[in-house]
């Protein structure tokens, strides 16, 4: 390939692939993988928020101009079907995106909870009460 053994999981993204032993930088790598994940549904969200709202405002638009109220005109139909078309495909894609993008955080948060679970952990006892 181009130097990056790793496949492309979509948006730059890139599976983490692990081949050290400490499993604590593994579990960091996935945290911040999953950070990044959170942002881009966070973004998608938004968009699906504005594409609800040009949906909205496109059907109004539209009820307008077929009541015929304010004078508006073809060109203001022309622009409410667009407005509602583009809505619906931006709505459809981010809600897509927004679903492989909550599948993946799932992924990532199964994959991190194995390895903390593999992780030896020790229990201390005779701990000191106070460190000086």
């Amino acid at each position: 390939m181009d130097g990056r053994d790793t496949p492309i999981l979509g948006r730059g993204l890139r599976a983490n692939v692990m081949t050290e032993d400490d499993p604590n930088d593994a579990i960091s790598d996935i945290e911040d993988r999953i950070e990044r994940l959170a942002e881009i549904a966070e973004r998608c969200r938004k968009y699906i928020l504005a594409s609800k709202i040009a949906i909205g405002v496109g059907a109004t638009l539209l009820l307008i101009v077929i009541l015929g109220l304010f004078g508006a005109g073809l060109t203001a139909a022309l622009g409410s079907i667009a407005l509602i078309l583009g809505g619906i495909v931006s709505l459809g894609s981010n809600i897509s995106t927004l679903q492989q993008t909550d599948e993946a955080i799932g992924a990532a948060e199964a994959r991190r909870a194995a390895l903390i679970g593999a992780i030896d952990l020790r229990v201390v006892a005779d701990a000191p009460l106070k460190l000086v």
